[in-house]
């Protein structure tokens, strides 16, 4: 019974430690929200659940240090839905992440970014005007275009070395104008009408060489946004998945051993039953 009770204590304690890389993952995608991704209610569950294991695995290790059967019970209890909960978010974060991708273009290093190659709910929650007008405002306000700025020798960089970048998706798509355009590269953030296909791409007529109006109402800007939401959501979602599975190896161990600690506490020898301990057999072998 005592080696039970220390197992099911060092299960919860390594469960604590678990809490936290989810805790960690929470407070990174918050980090995010307030500096690239701009979307800022989507850290809170994850951050939510991360607590939650962390309060629930102290009070089951309180339980288990103390032998209090309430307090186990609570963390089976309670534990079961943690996990039920997480599995329904790393499932959730998967199905709004599921569509869309950036668009190689020829001569560039960097992708470009279209709108209708996202779909589902959350591109219906960034592309709509209430949620985009703070969206907007976040990028605008994180100075991101601003920082783009570079110089090689005190000399501002040309236009191949500009195409040569790796542009991140809010980069690429909201503090330029897209390639197929035809705008003339004169820096970073200010290009020259060219010859494109403005006609065919609503995105060419919002452009504006304003640095506070940039791309920052263009769908590229939208679809650049998105782009960094499924790239913050899917490193998380691999993390989780780990601690997912090994949460639920700790929790089917810890009712093992719980189970073996109530079965001694009834006084029942391994393999028999309480309805056998209760009603012996006259016939004893």
């Amino acid at each position: 019974m005592r080696n039970s009770n220390h197992l099911i204590g060092l299960l919860n304690f390594l469960t604590f430690l678990l809490s936290i890389p989810i805790l960690g993952g929470g407070i990174w995608l918050s980090s995010r929200a307030n500096n690239t991704d701009c979307l800022k209610f989507l850290q809170w569950p994850l951050i939510i659940i991360g607590v939650a294991i962390m309060v629930v695995s102290l009070a089951g290790f309180a339980g288990a240090c103390y032998r209090n059967t309430f307090l186990m019970w609570f963390y089976l209890f309670v534990m079961f839905f943690i996990i039920a909960a997480l599995i329904g978010f790393i499932i959730f974060a998967y199905a709004v992440t599921d569509k869309g991708s950036g668009r190689p273009v020829m001569n560039r290093n960097y992708l470009d970014y279209y709108l209708q190659d996202y779909s589902g709910w959350l591109e219906k929650r960034v592309a709509s005007d209430s949620y985009w007008g703070k969206i907007s405002s976040c990028i605008r306000d994180s100075k991101v275009c601003s920082k783009m700025g570079r110089t090689v020798s005190g000399v501002p960089e040309t236009a191949d070395m500009f195409y040569s970048r790796k542009l991140n998706s809010v980069e690429s798509g909201c503090c330029k104008p897209p390639t197929e355009c035809g705008y003339t590269y004169v820096n970073e953030t200010f290009w020259n009408p060219g010859g494109g296909s403005s006609g065919t791409n609503s995105d060419c007529t919002q452009w504006s060489n304003d640095q506070q109006q940039l791309c920052y109402q263009c769908n590229s800007c939208k679809a650049g946004v998105l782009a960094s939401l499924k790239k913050s959501w899917r490193k998380v979602s691999v993390i989780n998945i780990v601690v997912m599975v090994i949460l639920v190896i700790f929790y089917v161990i810890a009712y093992a051993a719980f189970r073996n600690n109530r079965r001694i506490d009834n006084d029942e020898p391994y393999g028999e039953a309480r309805m056998t301990k209760s009603q012996p057999s006259r016939i004893q072998l």
